[in-house]
């Protein structure tokens, strides 16, 4: 058991996006653009592209637990990533296993994609809150998952900062900034304190995948800097609060430029590969 003990190991519980531009397959692309191992647990089975979700498939918690088992018996694993989650079961399950594994999770609470369809059960909101929030470092929703997640009707940057307060009673927050002229609302529930991190916006219709990508982004660069603060004396009592504000203002910079040199609809983590 945990043969594997190299702490540059991340996780991604979420869902398979064939297309190649959400899901699973960003997140690992998005791990290894980091330097990071990714695993992966499928959550769900999707039929989608950057413009339509045709249909969602949920595995049975059966499946999902048997591949979370798989990991864990190999690999020794600090910080994980979700996705797509599809319904209240997958939610307990999920949380159970955060729990029993001690890991802290950044959770990209994925209710719609970016084309607008449904990929979730109504009310898993209320779910994420329920059994998953409070046991979770950071979540990241967008503007429409922020309003879901607060019954706050979200208008004006005002109104997402009325919004990451009433969800930061959970945990962390990051309110994207997509449909804020690029003003991301950050909340640390530790320090209650609440302050904004602006990014250029970038006229493109290559935007699928941006919500998987940066949860994905942060959850690596959490690893990176636990890494960095093992090694060196001087940093070794930071906190994963102290280390929050540093992966979230490198990952936004990762998405910019991911945004930057998208195509075929989606980001490209990939940037900064270089064809032969």
């Amino acid at each position: 058991m945990n043969n594997f003990c190299d702490n540059m190991i991340g996780l991604s519980i979420a869902g398979f996006d064939p297309s190649g531009g959400a899901g699973i397959l960003t997140d690992i692309k998005t791990m290894a653009a980091h330097g990071i191992h990714g695993t992966s647990v499928i959550t769900a089975l999707t039929a989608q592209n950057p413009k339509k979700v045709f249909s969602v498939e949920p595995i049975s918690t059966t499946y999902i637990s048997k591949q979370i088992h798989s990991i864990f018996d190999e690999y020794s694993i600090k910080y994980a990533k979700t996705g797509l989650l599809y319904s209240k079961e997958i939610i307990q399950l999920v949380s159970k296993k955060v729990g029993e594994y001690d890991l802290s999770i950044v959770v990209d609470p994925v209710m719609v994609a970016s084309a607008g369809d449904s990929l979730a059960k109504d009310k898993i909101a209320n779910d994420l809150k329920k059994y998953l929030l409070k046991k979770s470092l950071l979540v990241t929703p967008n503007v429409s998952e922020a309003e879901n997640l607060s019954g706050i009707r979200i208008e004006s940057i005002d109104d997402a900062k009325d919004a990451a307060y009433e969800i930061g009673k959970y945990c962390n927050v990051m309110i994207t900034g997509g449909h804020l002229n690029g003003v991301n609302i950050i909340y640390n529930k530790e320090k209650d304190e609440l302050r904004t991190l602006k990014q250029e916006l970038i006229e493109t219709k290559n935007l699928h995948g941006t919500g998987c990508s940066l949860s994905a982004a942060i959850c690596s660069n959490l690893i990176l800097l636990n890494e960095r603060d093992s090694l060196d004396k001087n940093n070794e009592n930071k906190s994963d609060s102290d280390n929050l504000k540093i992966a979230i203002e490198k990952s936004t910079k990762f998405i910019y430029e991911s945004v930057k040199n998208g195509r075929y609809g989606t980001l490209n983590p990939n940037f900064n590969s270089k064809p032969f």
